[in-house]
C-alpha cells in the first residue's frame, strides 16, 4: 500500500521552535503499518525529538533497511535526506554516506531481524568504527512482514502467535554493544514516550554511535499471552532504574537540580544528559558493572530501560581517521586526487 500525504493544516495555532518551525514540519506520510503499531509511537518520538532541537530538516539524514521497521523513516521528517537500502544494510549505507558528509545529523532506524540477523556484521563493525549516527532498532522479537516468526532477539520460551515455544538463546544489542565498545547505550519502551524523546536527543548530540533499543510490539504477531515483547509483559516487567532527562547547553543554568543525587554527564557538544533516581553504586561510565547490573535484573525478568551507558571521551569515525572538518563531498577536487605522482610516492613506503 502507497504512503498517503498528510494533510500540513493544524487545527488550531502550534508553538513553534527556535527555527519558527511546528511539529507538523517533522512529520512525514501517513503511517500504512497496523493501527496499534508501537512503532508509529517511535515515528512520533523522533519527530519531537528533533522539533524540540530545532534541528534543521534539510541538514537530517534517515535510513532504513528492510522491515516493518524501516518503513518508518517514511512517516517523519519529509524535508530530510533519505536512503532505504538492502536487507541488513543499513549501517553500511549510513557509514559510506557519513564518511562522505559528516555535517548531516544521520538517523537509521532498523529491526531486531534487519540488525541482528541479516545485518549483524554491519551493525558490528558501524559500532567498532565509532560512526557518528543515532541507530534505532525498533525491536519486536518477530519479523513481522513474514507472518511472525521468532526473530534473534525472541527470548527463550517467548511463544509465537502459532507453533512451539522459542528454543534458542536471544541476541540482546545491549549486551552486545557493551561487548563491542559501543560509547552510547540506551533502551526504551515505544509506549513511554517521555523516557524516549530525552534519550533521542542525548543520542543526536552524542558524538558517536548511539544504539537505541527500543522495545517495540507488534500488535499483530507478538501482541499475545506468551510474548516476552507484548505491551503487557512491558508494562509489568519495565524497570525505569534510569530516568533521563536531557538538558541543552543554553539552558543549563535555569536547570533545577533534583535533591536526589543527580549525575550530569557532558557531551561533545557541550550538552548534559542528567541522571536522577540512579540505583545506589550505580556508574553509567563503568562498562562491567553496567553489563553486570544489566545481567542481574535479567534474571529476576526484569527489562532495564533509560540511558544505560555513556563514553564521551571516545574518539568518533572522522577523528580516528583524521578527515577534514568539512565534508568529503566539499573538499576540492585536487586535494581528494592529488594525482599520479603523489599516489607513486605513496607506494613508495608500501615497498
Amino acid at each position: 500500500m502507497p504512503s498517503i500525504t498528510k494533510p500540513r493544516i493544524p487545527l488550531a495555532p502550534l508553538p513553534k521552535n527556535e527555527l519558527g518551525l511546528t511539529i507538523r514540519d517533522y512529520e512525514g506520510a501517513m503511517s500504512t503499518l497496523c493501527a496499534g503499531c508501537g512503532h508509529d509511537s517511535v515515528t512520533a518520538a523522533i519527530a519531537h525529538a528533533f522539533w524540540e532541537l530545532s534541528t534543521p530538516p534539510h541538514t537530517i539524514a534517515k535510513l532504513s533497511g528492510i522491515g516493518c521497521s524501516s518503513k518508518t523513516p517514511t512517516y517523519f521528517v519529509r524535508g530530510a535526506h533519505g536512503f532505504n537500502s538492502a536487507h541488513g544494510r543499513m549501517a553500511t549505507i549510513a557509514t559510506g554516506a557519513n564518511a562522505a558528509n559528516r555535517e548531516l545529523t544521520y538517523i537509521g532506524i532498523s529491526g531486531d531481524g534487519d540488525s541482528l540477523s541479516i545485518g549483524l556484521g554491519h551493525l558490528a563493525h558501524a559500532i567498532r568504527r565509532n560512526v557518528k549516527m543515532v541507530y534505532v532498532i525498533e525491536n519486536n522479537g518477530v519479523y513481522g512482514l513474514t507472518k511472525g516468526q521468532m526473530s534473534a532477539s525472541a527470548d527463550i520460551g517467548s511463544r509465537p502467535k502459532r507453533g512451539e515455544p522459542n528454543a534458542i538463546a536471544p541476541i540482546d544489542p545491549i549486551m552486545l554493544g557493551l561487548s563491542m565498545g559501543a560509547t552510547f547505550l540506551a533502551r526504551s519502551f515505544s509506549g513511554d514516550k517521555a523516557q524516549l524523546v530525552p534519550i533521542l536527543k542525548a543520542a543526536v548530540a552524542h558524538n558517536g554511535l548511539a544504539l537505541i533499543d527500543v522495545i517495540s510490539p507488534c500488535v499483530t504477531f507478538n501482541d499475545h499471552e506468551g510474548s516476552t515483547k507484548s505491551y503487557r509483559f512491558m508494562r509489568e516487567h519495565e524497570v525505569k532504574e534510569i530516568e533521563t532527562d536531557f538538558v541543552p547547553l543554553r539552558d543549563e543554568i535555569q536547570a533545577s537540580i533534583p535533591a536526589d543525587g543527580a549525575t550530569e554527564v557532558a557531551m561533545h557538544d557541550g550538552s548534559v544528559v542528567r541522571f536522577r533516581s540512579v540505583p545506589t553504586g550505580y556508574d553509567p561510565h563503568d562498562r562491567q558493572k553496567v553489563e553486570e547490573y544489566i545481567r542481574e535484573r535479567h534474571t529476576r525478568g526484569e527489562i532495564v530501560t533509560g540511558l544505560l551507558y555513556v563514553d564521551e571521551t571516545a574518539l568518533d569515525v572522522h577523528e580516528m581517521n583524521h578527515t577534514p572538518a568539512e565534508g568529503l563531498n566539499r573538499v576540492a577536487y585536487e586535494k581528494l586526487c592529488p594525482g599520479a605522482a603523489a599516489l607513486a610516492e605513496l607506494q613508495e613506503d608500501f615497498r
